[in-house]
């Protein structure tokens, strides 16, 4: 099976490679109060490609804060009577029944 992941991304590495090779024709962005950036066209499409995913990251920001704001919030605090408890029953899960262990993951 790894022979096959290392040839998957020596094929994706190369394809990209060949991309950036095929694209090397100067293009022109033309911005507000006439300012233009002339760059070869695989360094335009990079750096759209870098911030599309630098602004997805922010974007998700908040929710991540707000979930781990209610993890934090629902976390069990453990008493001394808890903490006393006999280890073979299982700790109640927050999120919901247990389910059986998963086969073959």
């Amino acid at each position: 099976m790894q022979p096959f992941v290392w040839l998957f991304r020596a094929f994706i590495f190369f394809t990209l490679f060949a991309f950036a090779l095929n694209n090397q024709q100067t293009a022109v962005v033309h911005w507000f109060f006439g300012i233009e950036w002339r760059t070869p066209m695989v360094i335009v499409v990079l750096t759209a490609f870098a911030a599309g995913c630098a602004i997805g990251a922010l974007a998700m920001v908040p929710s991540w804060w707000r979930h781990r704001r209610e993890a934090r919030r629902l976390a069990p605090t453990l008493s001394p009577s808890a903490a006393a408890a006999p280890a073979s029953a299982p700790a109640p899960s927050e999120f919901g029944p247990e389910h059986p262990p998963r086969e073959g993951l």
